[in-house]
């Protein structure tokens, strides 16, 4: 799973650099997130930018990371959604659960 990551004042902005996110890389992706986590991160944004599908599978690989950081105290905000993963997010009704922003420069300020 290919991520760029960078530091934007204490937000990690955490971009998927794969066009689908799906069963084979969703395993890697949350190892590589919980890593970050454990770390000391805990303010995380996830830009889908070059994503155009997106699985169950991922998504549950979201889930888990969010978990992961509620006990924490921290945030995870979810950008740059397509039209496709933005009605997938409604249909799930997960757009209640995670913070869904249009951009990265809105989620991290």
């Amino acid at each position: 799973m290919n991520l760029k990551k960078e530091k934007i004042n204490d937000v990690l902005l955490i971009t998927i650099e794969e066009r689908e996110a799906n069963l084979s890389k969703a395993e890697s992706f949350k190892d590589k997130v919980l890593q970050d986590i454990q770390s000391g991160e805990t303010q995380l944004v996830i830009s889908f930018k070059n994503v155009t599908y997106l699985d169950s599978s991922f998504l549950g690989a979201l889930v888990a990371i969010l978990k992961n950081l509620l006990p924490l105290k921290g945030q995870l905000t979810l950008t740059e959604l397509n039209e496709d993963i933005q009605n997938l997010f409604e249909l799930t009704r997960l757009d209640k659960v995670f913070v869904i922003k249009d951009s990265p420069e809105t989620a991290t300020s």
